[in-house]
């Protein structure tokens, strides 16, 4: 593999960004093409040309192919299904196949959710906290990840032990088909998403959804940035958060491990992390009215300083074996950590796609 590239792709409904990325992360060749198109030849033409220019402009190195596409799609065939944003896709397109065809060599096909989390495994939030870990002397190191991206859509992954988790029908962390706990009708997306968002705004601020400004500008209104309705744009991103918070409850209590949130709403993390990290930390009502932990984790905001510090704090204790003298180590403090990505969630997409081709070639 020495001095081999992999091709890649980031692929949306405006632009198709083409990268070679070399054997050490680095970015060697890329180019942009327009995603519309006339018809599906066109479209399918445009992939092979921008796959052939980042190949011809690398020295024809490629040893594969790997790239993140939209679903719904069978990644392990390399099927794609109905595309919202692409719909010259719609009726199965087996595009897998069609380029191994072209380029003869080996193609990966993946959601951005999985292979998100793969690059944060691998190169991101993962190793720098169990970095982090062993600055502070501890022995504990986390293997585990649930990534998640928060933009157009709710998108997840799943890393267990460094392997990405596919499942049985090339569905697996397909969270976006979670209920929406304020609204069982309805699909947590309709919260978790820019559309969601400025749904939540439009309510606070009693105006029409065409009125609403994006989601950025939502932020920089709760921040106090940006002149407008700041009671609204807080509470707005408020609720996202908690929306967010019981979702990653859920998900992380058959999980176990780190959390990471990427995509382009990530960066509102400040109006939405500490409500969402509270919402996991909260408490179930019992019959009789006493309380249980929300979970059996203890859920931490990486990025406040306090929750950082406790969350590294060494809480180990010797307990000493009955009926012996002999002591054995015990954490009685279960830890998950709940952080923003560490490379950002393009560059972690394209780390988790070289990755993957990498360990299935």
């Amino acid at each position: 593999m020495n001095n081999r590239t992999i091709l890649t792709l980031d692929a949306g409904g405006t632009n198709l960004k083409f990268n070679a990325i070399d054997q050490h992360q680095n970015n060697v060749a890329s180019t942009i093409l327009p995603s519309a198109a006339e018809s599906l030849d066109e479209l399918l033409n445009r992939l092979v040309e921008g796959f052939r220019e980042i190949d011809r402009n690398s020295g024809n190195r490629a040893m594969a192919i790997s790239f993140s596409f939209p679903g719904p799609a069978n990644y392990v065939l390399g099927i794609i299904g109905d595309l919202e944003n692409l719909p010259l896709f719609r009726g199965g397109i087996a595009l897998k196949a069609f380029l191994e065809m072209k380029f003869n060599i080996p193609v990966f096909i993946n959601n951005d959710g999985d292979l998100f989390a793969l690059g944060e495994a691998m190169n991101g939030l993962l190793p720098h906290i169990n970095e982090q870990l062993t600055k502070a002397g501890h022995t504990k190191q986390y293997r585990n990840l649930l990534g998640v991206t928060l933009g157009t859509g709710f998108g997840a992954g799943i890393v267990l032990n460094g392997k990405l988790l596919l499942g049985d029908n090339s569905s697996g962390a397909e969270i976006n088909r979670m209920s929406n706990p304020a609204n069982m009708n309805q699909s947590v997306e309709e919260v978790l998403s820019i559309r969601g968002i400025r749904n939540l705004f439009a309510k606070e601020a009693n105006i029409s959804f065409e009125d609403t400004p994006q989601p950025f500008d939502i932020y920089r209104m709760g921040m106090g940035e940006l002149k407008g309705n700041r009671e609204a744009a807080v509470a707005a991103w408020s609720h996202f958060g908690e929306i967010l918070g019981e979702v990653l409850a859920n998900a992380i209590t058959l999980i176990d491990g780190l959390i990471v949130i990427g995509g382009g709403l990530s960066g509102a993390w400040k109006l939405f992390l500490p409500k969402a990290v509270e919402t996991m930390n909260g408490r179930f009502f019992k019959p009789d009215g006493q309380t249980i932990p929300r979970m059996e984790v203890f859920a931490y905001n990486l990025h406040n300083a306090d929750c950082l510090a406790d969350f590294l704090a060494n809480d180990q204790q010797m307990i000493t074996v009955p009926q012996s003298d002999k002591q054995v180590p015990y954490n009685p403090i279960k830890k998950v950590g709940v952080g923003i990505s560490m490379l950002g969630t393009s560059e972690a997409v394209a780390v988790g796609a070289v990755a993957f081709a990498k360990e299935n070639n």
